[in-house]
């Protein structure tokens, strides 16, 4: 089987996380994902020396998988023209640089679109191309401080807290390549590219549905409720005798369901917890009833018994816990890789599935400009002009 973008070609012009987010998701659906590393140095998250894998940066191997390096000089005369011949046969620019860089370069949407009418320019940037803050570089941090998120995370009375992850850059990366596809569909049928954007502060904002909702609504602020929803309850993480489950008591039958397990019956006819709103407004008193009886028994007895009456349960887990998980590998959310140095490694797997156009994840991340002579030969440059081209710091050949 063949990709379900098979015979797509995209020059990725971005490095860290939410570009190269977005081609990886491209590049594992079946695209032709050329990445443009600057020189010197390449990506950026080559210099992240700390975790490595026999000297090879593990941030990097992670997001770039089935991507061919090749590695160019921007600042260069040749290194512009290099790319400028590959955007011509190119399908999709994804860049993460902030606005006007590449206009600077010769490299900005009004230039590539006349070169290639047909091409679909996607810009992720901090803020957005428009608006008072449009030149403001960005950073998942500070977009999470922006969005509210952090002051919606941690623990109530405890100092603004990220998330653990990156969801800003992430999901930026993710709405990234829903772009390019939603455009690609639409060249289908008009013939022609256009440009697409996103922006780490919208990637955040996009994540506060629950609690901008509230706002919209009452004019509150929400504020740091540790696990607990904002809306419903119980709905969070409490400790047993050997560690951390999430119950999720989402809707009445459920809560019915969860004081039966606990052997406190009673609680549902309590006016207190009668109904979800009754229970809101008295969180704080429902909370440690809870608490205590769930310390009595392990995480394991605890889980098998909610699942005998279907009421949502789950461990907390350590990442590696989370790793070793069945569930995890009978959907090959684990894969592994033999890269060229660091030998057999293992990485996160394609978190969509597609029937008939499975994603091939064989091909790990690449080398600095390891596809360089490849690339230039595919754009009919001959061996003098690729010689000229190194000597003259323009490529990189890896």
């Amino acid at each position: 089987m063949t990709g379900a973008l098979h015979g797509i070609k995209v020059v990725e012009l971005a490095q860290i996380m939410a570009g190269p987010t977005c081609g990886l998701l491209l590049a594992d659906l079946g695209a032709d994902v050329i990445k443009i590393e600057k020189l010197p140095g390449g990506d950026d998250s080559r210099i992240y020396a700390e975790p490595a894998i026999h000297g090879e940066p593990a941030a990097f191997m992670i997001l770039n998988r089935n991507k061919r390096s090749l590695a160019v000089n921007l600042k260069t005369p040749g290194g512009v023209a290099v790319v400028k011949r590959l955007v011509a046969g190119a399908d999709v620019v994804v860049e993460n640089y902030r606005r006007d860089t590449l206009d600077k370069l010769g490299l900005g949407y009004e230039v590539l679109r006349e070169i290639n009418p047909r091409l679909v320019y996607c810009a992720v940037s901090g803020y957005g191309r428009t608006g008072p803050y449009a030149d403001k570089g960005g950073f998942d941090l500070i977009a999470q401080g922006f969005a509210g998120i952090m002051s919606v995370t941690g623990e109530p009375g405890g100092p603004p807290a990220k998330a653990g992850t990156s969801v800003a850059d992430i999901n930026a990366g993710i709405l990234a390549a829903l772009g390019i596809v939603s455009a690609l569909l639409a060249r289908a049928t008009t013939g022609r590219g256009q440009l697409v954007e996103t922006s780490l502060m919208e990637a955040a904002v996009q994540q506060t549905y629950w609690q901008s909702a509230l706002f919209f609504a009452t004019g509150r602020n929400a504020g740091p409720t540790g696990s607990a929803h904002i809306l419903t309850a119980p709905y969070q993480a409490f400790a047993t005798a050997d560690g951390w489950i999430n119950v999720g008591g989402a809707n009445q039958a459920n809560w019915e369901r969860i004081v039966k397990v606990i052997g406190r019956p009673e609680l549902a006819s309590d006016e207190r917890f009668r109904i979800n709103r009754d229970r809101m407004r008295h969180l704080a008193e429902l909370t440690p009833l809870i608490a205590e009886r769930l310390r009595e028994r392990t995480s394991a007895e605890w889980i098998a018994a909610f699942e005998a009456v279907g009421v949502p349960v789950g461990p907390v887990n350590k990442i590696g816990d989370m790793l070793a998980d069945p569930q995890v590998a009978a959907r090959e959310m684990v894969i592994e890789v033999d890269h060229p140095r660091a030998g057999r490694t293992r990485a996160l797997g394609m978190p969509v599935k597609l029937s008939e156009t499975r994603a091939d994840l064989s091909r790990p991340a690449p080398l600095l400009g390891q596809h360089s002579r490849e690339i230039l030969d595919d754009l009919g440059y001959s061996a003098a002009e690729i010689e000229a081209l190194e000597r003259g710091g323009a490529v990189l050949i890896g």
